[in-house]
């Protein structure tokens, strides 16, 4: 999908990512801070937003989740897709986002309590977001990671994207 069928095409990638974390940051504000799973010590912050095969595709991180995150036009909210990525085959749930529109997330995260401040969250998502966008290293992977349906996230991170990779 391109980024005009998205409905994106007037804005940069950083600039939507920019965009989708004030829009959390308000509902951080507004409906979570007072949440047991809100973790005071990080912030609302939009990672490496780019345009990756063909559609926008970054990172968000708040307070209570860390997600990877893509502009979606069509299906209907609470589906499930699978979007290719240079890593495989990964599973987004789409959502209605009051002020932004349709998003695509794949959870990373949640709650964000194992994270001791903002730089480590970041470091985080900045390592999960290279894991990504790095193809496999054999076609076996290849295989394996475009039949995973979920993500093991600290599998994910150590950049072993399926199960049998050592």
């Amino acid at each position: 999908m391109s980024a005009d069928a998205q409905g994106t095409s007037d804005v940069t990638p950083v600039a939507w990512g920019e965009r989708l974390a004030g829009v959390y940051r308000g509902i951080g504000a507004r409906a979570m801070r007072e949440l047991p799973i809100y973790h005071d010590a990080l912030d609302v912050e939009a990672i490496g937003f780019s345009v990756v095969e063909g559609r926008i595709l970054g990172i968000v991180v708040t307070p209570w989740f860390m997600n990877v995150v893509t502009p979606a036009a069509q299906d209907s909210a609470g589906s499930v897709v699978k979007i290719v990525l240079p890593a495989g085959s990964f599973e987004f749930t789409i959502g209605d986002i009051a002020g932004i529109g349709r998003i695509a997330s794949c959870s990373l995260f949640s709650p964000m309590f194992e994270f001791a401040d903002m730089a480590a969250a970041r470091a985080a998502a900045e390592a999960a977001l290279a894991a990504l966008m790095a193809a496999p290293e054999d076609k076996a992977l290849s295989e394996r990671a475009a039949k995973a349906s979920t993500i093991d996230r600290r599998a994910f991170l150590r950049g072993t994207l399926s199960e049998g990779r050592a």
